[in-house]
């Protein structure tokens, strides 16, 4: 059963930036792991596929599985993780063996919030399910329920007594049965449970999300989607202690919160609440439903404050101690609650992202302090300062209100240098010494090199690593995050190779990953970082600005040792002839009498201590390179012997006019090698490589505003020598290249390609075989 989204939602999530399709791994495949574990965890898997060898008989291990996730529990210790593989599983999973509190028991799957499968892991069933609960908990403890597909008859999950429990990143449906309407919440709390915890996960019903039974304590329900047309969207029965925070509840003709009974000692804080447009009939006597409902038994030790209702609501915002209040000014007045609730425009557009006009008030104004709050939103995405806007929260002041946070934002580029700022053989912007395997770098940016200590979204960097042991591939990304799906430099063994970085800052800091068996030294070129101030940019079609072998921007023949070549660039096609700042070319060396290196930087200036291209004798190799624009002129310096050089433009930046950067996590959009998820056009494609001489088309963004992407392109088992051009669709062909291989080779190289009007481009496989495609998305271009 994939993701569903919930028809007619009136709370609009980010679709693109966050949906990286099929979890495979950059194209050498990093080794998974707990990260920080205290001891060793003994792990048990799950696997009803055809070709696994399960057997409930046997052990749970990799080579012959469990076929059910029940098997599973009735085996299972404490300190144990039961990974269950991608796939349906048709039953209901009742647990009633218990971990500790320092060994919890983890059952784990494959598929949560904002992680797009062909196949996710299911399990109960779906519309019509005979199964009463996908989970039954009875009176267990020190669980933990994650990355499912969860749904059911009845309630999905079913806590019945026990504590310490967490169900998180999950996808949740309940009430599945046939005919059944608004009986059965999706999650529900019973036999004096204690200590449970629903964190991050999406309802994909509408029917109530949590119920909260008499004599539950200290429930706490955090960043969740929810949409509830049926039942009140989250209860709590006479339950003291419950916290309800940074949820985005979308409510329909019930109830978004109901504290019922003496569910005292309350906290509701940082939700975001609407009744709007369920897609459904208008509901039935209008305004008799509120956002917030609570009893008089249950206002003793309730706090609430920060939260976000919808002014578009026919109802009151609130009901407390059966007296309605349609604004927060008289709510405060009479109950002394509401402290920084708002109501207004409760539209989180992180798709389309902020670009400095009319901001959301839910961005950077939640209370970063209130109890339960997780440390990153639905889909793991971390709190984000936006420059367009000024922190009234709490703490830092970056969190922002709901389930979502808001870390796309519209921006303009200012180059420099290129500066070294990191070089791990002598020490630069680092303790010094090879990146281990599997290690990591965290490079700070913010405040360094003339970076401005605060509102920057995101760094070009030209990328470098050398030295390398064994094969591997280097992920850049921004600090704080889970390390993403993603790859920007692949190397085999002794490589030297580079490749222009555009990565997205977060904290002022940047990691880099070494995904390899071996070490490797990493080096790193600042071009120049994008925020509110700057210069804005503008795509063109690709056209060769350069060629040395046909005498195209300099003379005919191949640039010399200790040489430089000086090529105009403004005025040229289609370039602005004044108020240039910067241009992008995708730089190819070919045809190098030995190995070496070449430096593009801006004509007129020294020549910095930087690289731009690394080559070995006798290899074609491509790479994008973005740099500053003084006199109308870039210069191309040559540290080695003979090489022929060619550059090819795709767009300039100008300091007035011209599109802001999106900077996003990177995650993937295309992988043909396996059954991939088209973000655009929300469909999967089935697993096949580029043909030789064919053309893979494809809307790898749906960001709907975007008129060029910023892509990190891999191909890799090319079966004969080739190149690929990366063009708008529906266009003209040009006769540009923007990465090279031979048969066999994985090489990467970050292309910035316009769209067309339908946010399309094209990949041209320019060879006589077949190559596989990966591209990363890592920002866009927008007006």
């Amino acid at each position: 059963m994939p993701y569903l989204s919930a028809p007619g939602d009136p709370i609009k999530t980010r679709v693109g930036a966050l949906t990286g399709a099929l979890l495979l791994g950059a194209v050498a495949l990093p080794a998974l792991g707990t990260g920080g574990a205290a001891a060793a965890v003994v792990n048990l898997y799950v696997n009803n596929a055809a070709g696994a060898h399960c057997s409930n008989a046997g052990q749970g291990t990799p080579a012959q599985p469990y076929c059910t996730i029940s098997a599973a529990a009735a085996k299972v210790l404490p300190g144990e993780t039961v990974h269950v593989a991608e796939g349906d599983y048709p039953e209901q999973v009742t647990v009633t063996r218990s971990g500790t509190a320092e060994a919890p028991i983890t059952f784990t799957g494959m598929g949560g919030p904002g992680q797009y499968r062909d196949n996710p892991t299911t399990v109960g069933g779906g519309l019509g399910s005979s199964k009463a609960h996908a989970f039954l908990l009875s009176g267990a403890e020190h669980i933990r329920i994650l990355e499912m597909t969860l749904s059911a008859k009845q309630e999905a999950v079913l806590v019945n007594g026990g504590s310490d429990i967490t169900i998180s990143r999950n996808q949740l449906a309940g009430g599945l049965a046939a005919g059944d309407v608004a009986s059965w919440p999706t999650v529900r709390i019973a036999g004096a449970a204690s200590s449970v915890r629903i964190l991050r996960n999406n309802e994909i019903t509408r029917d109530g999300f949590a119920k909260m039974d008499p004599g539950v304590q200290g429930t706490v329900i955090a960043g969740n989607l929810i949409f509830s047309t049926h039942l009140t969207g989250i209860v709590a029965d006479a339950a003291p202690g419950t916290v309800i925070v940074a949820n985005t509840i979308s409510a329909g003709c019930q109830d978004a919160i109901g504290l019922a009974g003496a569910s005292t000692g309350a906290v509701v804080e940082n939700n975001v609440i609407t009744h709007s447009d369920t897609g459904e009939q208008p509901c039935a006597g209008g305004g008799t439903v509120a956002g917030l409902r609570v009893d008089t038994a249950a206002t003793s030790g309730t706090k609430v404050a920060y939260n976000a209702f919808d002014s578009k609501d026919d109802g009151p915002a609130y009901s407390w101690a059966d007296t309605t209040y349609d604004n927060v000014s008289a709510f405060t007045a009479a109950t002394g609650q509401g402290d920084h609730d708002l109501i207004g425009d409760v539209t989180l557009e992180t798709w389309v992202g902020d670009s400095g006009g009319t901001p959301s008030p839910l961005i950077d104004s939640a209370d970063e302090n209130a109890p339960g709050m997780p440390t990153t939103d639905r889909v793991g995405t971390r709190a984000v300062d936006d420059p367009w806007v000024a922190d009234t929260g709490t703490g830092s002041g970056h969190r922002d209100r709901g389930a979502m946070e808001q870390d796309n934002f519209g921006t303009r580029y200012t180059p420099i240098g290129p500066v070294r700022v990191l070089d791990t053989r002598d020490g630069t912007g680092t303790t010094g010494g090879t990146v281990p395997a599997g290690g990591t770098v965290e490079l700070p940016v913010a405040g360094q090199h003339g970076v401005p200590a605060d509102g920057v979204t995101a760094v070009t960097m030209n990328v470098t690593v050398t030295e390398p042991v064994a094969g591997g591939f280097l992920t850049v990304y921004p600090h704080g995050d889970d390390r993403p799906t993603a790859s920007n430099l692949n190397w085999t063994p002794g490589q030297t190779i580079p490749n222009l970085v555009t990565v997205q800052v977060k904290d002022g800091k940047v990691s880099f990953y070494n995904g390899s068996a071996g070490t490797v030294h990493v080096l790193a070129d600042l071009l120049g970082y994008f925020s509110t101030t700057g210069s804005g940019f503008t795509p063109t079609t690709p056209s060769r600005l350069l060629d040395t072998r046909s005498a195209v921007g300099a003379p005919k023949g191949p640039l010399g040792s200790g040489a430089t070549v000086d090529l105009q660039v403004a005025g040229v096609k289609g370039i602005p002839a004044s108020g240039l700042t910067a241009v992008t070319l995708n730089v190819t060396a070919t045809e190098p009498k030995s190995g070496g290196f070449l430096t593009v930087y801006p004509h007129g200036t020294d020549r910095p201590t930087a690289s731009s291209l690394n080559w070995s004798k006798g290899q074609t190799i491509p790479n994008l390179v973005t740099v500053p624009v003084k006199d109308g002129k870039v210069s191309f310096y040559n540290h080695s012997d003979g090489v022929q050089v060619l550059a090819d433009v795709t767009g300039y930046f100008t300091a007035s006019g011209g599109d802001k950067f999106h900077a996003v996590a990177p995650h993937r959009v295309i992988d043909t090698r396996a059954p991939w998820f088209a973000d655009g056009v929300g469909e999967w494609i089935p697993a096949a490589p580029v043909g030789g001489h064919q053309t893979q088309g494809v809307r790898d963004v749906a960001y709907s505003n975007a008129e060029a992407v910023s892509l990190n392109v891999t191909v890799t088992q090319g079966t004969q020598i080739g190149f690929m051009t990366v063009y708008p669709r529906d266009s003209a062909r040009p006769t540009v290249s923007n990465l090279n291989w031979t048969a066999g080779q994985t090489i990467a190289n970050q292309v910035v390609v316009a769209n067309n009007e339908a946010g399309m481009n094209s990949f041209y496989n320019a060879s006589a075989g077949s190559v596989e495609l990966i591209a990363d998305l890592n920002g866009y271009y927008a007006p």
